[in-house]
């Protein structure tokens, strides 16, 4: 009888210690990610919140599109990060799976002390022949004719660009290929591509500081990055010849008309979309995940799903565009057809 009460009393124990381990494992698990720079500032905010709500670290590295690639590919972190989106048949190749998060814009930040607060406006033509170098100055005739109200300084433009592999580059580089066929067949587009002139800046982060403290400088990044950096954006001509201003209501616009497919592993491009008020400079922002860690992209989704479900507030606060629900619903339904939701 006592034999067996001991037994029983171990036995009791050991599950309670068993228990214990497995509730303090999951409260000090940390998910490890890294990539994009674009979609740092939101996916820091909601790391933040879930850690309060979970416990569970979610540790995201911004080092570019192209470095969130490798990493992923490598299997040498949890998830991946691009903003730009891989082909079908390279998801396939690389045994991976691929999904949006959330919907941003591209922005032009310059640096003009003469514009002040006033609104300048750049097409993509224009853009493209700076990023040339056959725009030179801020007071060119192409620059002038789009700004007649402006009195626009004879000083030389720099352009910044990225020097690290990265996804806002590539839907930079995708929308100047788009609009300019110089552009196209000289340069393309990718996460790095050959500039002619300009300085390279290391991320987001990096083409912001230059910006900022450099005057006549211009560059694209994230709109985030502009806003908390408090450096002024142009207003850009859209794909209907419309002047128009960054904001989340006109990258929502040119979202609308974006056909994530979940057959072909969501793969679009959304610059210069033909929605009337729509940024000519928008993209989705993605998650890639190694396809055979089952176990851990249970994890990686558990996030991304409370993310989809109550990050939208603060994804609005940092001024990302939210997926629609019927793209939300689209992305669980990929994630159950691989047993992960």
């Amino acid at each position: 009888m006592k034999k067996t009460l001991l037994l029983l009393i171990i036995l009791t124990l050991g599950a309670l210690f068993k228990g214990h381990v497995e509730i303090g494992k999951a409260s000090t698990k940390t998910i490890n990610g890294a990539g994009a720079t674009f979609p740092y500032p939101l996916y820091s905010a909601w790391a933040s919140q879930y850690y309060k709500e979970k416990g569970i670290r979610v540790n995201y590295q911004s080092i570019g599109s192209g470095g969130g690639i490798r990493q992923v590919t490598e299997r040498t972190v949890d998830f991946g990060a691009t903003d730009m989106p891989l082909k079908p048949e390279e998801v396939e190749q690389k045994k991976l799976l691929q999904f949006p998060t959330v919907i941003g814009g591209v922005v032009i930040a310059i640096n003009v002390p003469e514009v002040g607060d006033k609104s300048l406006t750049l097409d993509g033509e224009t853009l493209c022949k700076i990023y040339l170098g056959e725009i030179k100055n801020w007071d060119d005739a192409k620059i002038k004719a789009l700004n007649p109200g402006l009195s626009l300084p004879s000083k030389p433009i720099t352009p910044v660009y990225r020097s690290d592999g990265s996804g806002t580059t590539a839907i930079f580089t995708h929308y100047l290929s788009s609009v300019c066929s110089a552009w196209a067949k000289d340069v393309g587009f990718g996460t790095s591509v050959n500039f002619r002139v300009g300085i390279g800046a290391k991320g987001n982060e990096g083409v912001a500081n230059y910006v900022k403290r450099t005057p006549y400088s211009l560059g694209y990044l994230e709109y985030a990055y502009a806003v908390q950096n408090k450096i002024g954006v142009s207003n850009l001509k859209n794909a209907k010849g419309k002047v128009v201003s960054p904001s989340v209501d006109t990258f929502k616009e040119a979202a609308q008309t974006a056909q994530l497919d979940p057959a072909k592993h969501f793969y679009v491009f959304m610059t210069n979309a033909p929605g009337g008020n729509a940024w000519p400079i928008a993209g989705a922002t993605y998650i890639l995940l190694a396809k055979e860690k089952v176990d851990i992209n249970k994890e990686v989704i558990k996030f991304f799903d409370w993310a989809l479900q109550t990050g939208d507030k603060i994804a609005l606060e940092l001024h990302y565009v939210p997926l629609p629900e019927r793209i939300k619903t689209r992305i669980r339904e990929y994630w159950k057809k691989q047993g992960l939701f």
